[in-house]
């Protein structure tokens, strides 16, 4: 059998987080179910098309506080991401985000917003896909 090493520059907080990200949904179907069983049809589509705006916004405001080295403006928009990451049932961007947000995180800034970039597509698709076809009667 061959053992494969990790990377020697694999940090890990990085290699933690992927764990606790295995078998979680990128959009967590108890709260999408619940916000269409609480909302009218046309106003669950009205809410996830705004979280597909704030969403991608935020991650761009993350990277771009990483390219310009901007620490303050990095754990702002890792806040509001996770923040509203929550709000839609994103879960693993949410963690993702409260990590950045961590001031006691040791992980580096541009392997975490490279994952948040990840977690921010696979959302902004699951998010569009769900408004495409909400649950619930037409």
């Amino acid at each position: 059998m061959t053992v494969i090493a990790p990377a020697p520059r694999v940090d890990h907080t990085l290699a933690q987080c992927e764990t606790w990200f295995v078998s979680v949904h990128v959009i967590d179907p108890d709260v999408a179910g619940q916000l269409a069983a609480d909302l009218s049809r046309d106003d669950f589509v009205r809410i996830l098309r705004i979280f597909e705006t704030d969403l991608g916004r935020l991650a761009r405001e993350l990277e771009t506080a990483v390219a310009g080295h901007d620490q303050d403006g990095y754990r702002r928009a890792a806040h509001s991401l996770a923040g509203a990451a929550s709000s839609v049932g994103a879960t693993r961007l949410e963690k993702l985000a409260r990590i950045a947000m961590d001031h006691r995180n040791s992980a580096d800034p541009h392997a975490l917003a490279f994952n948040v970039r990840h977690e921010a597509a696979a959302a902004l698709a699951a998010l569009s896909a769900l408004a495409d076809n909400p649950p619930g009667p037409r």
